[in-house]
Order: C-alpha cells, then structure tokens, then sequence
C-alpha cells in the first residue's frame, strides 16, 4: 500500500469525522443516517490514520505532494 492522501485531505477527513462525531452526541442525527454517517466517519478516520484511500487507488487518484 502506496500512501495516496496529502496532509489536507487527511486533516479534511479528520474534521468531517468530529463534525458527525458532535453531531450524534448533540443528538442532532440519529436512526438510519446516525448509522449511515457513523459508517461514513469510520472510514474516514481509518483511511486519514493510514494515508491510503481504496476509492483513490482504484481510480489511480492520489492527493500526496511528490
């Protein structure tokens, strides 16, 4: 695995993931879009921690300087 995400989309990622993390502990989303979201913010926090996005290396996009 080739890293493929730059420091902005990585902190990006990490800031969309607190957002939906304030907003179901605000109880501001729950039910269907709670899960859907929750799954949304797992992936995001998982492929901001390790730098490689699956959907970039498919599409053969990487946002990495160099």
């Amino acid at each position: 695995m080739k890293n493929n995400m730059g420091t902005i989309d990585r902190i990006i990622r990490l800031i969309v993931v607190a957002v939906i993390a304030a907003l179901y502990v605000t109880g501001q989303i729950s039910g269907t879009l709670a899960i859907v979201l929750g799954v949304v913010a797992a992936a995001f926090l998982v492929t901001s921690l390790i730098g490689w996005c699956p959907t970039y290396a498919i599409l053969k996009l990487s946002t990495k300087k160099g």
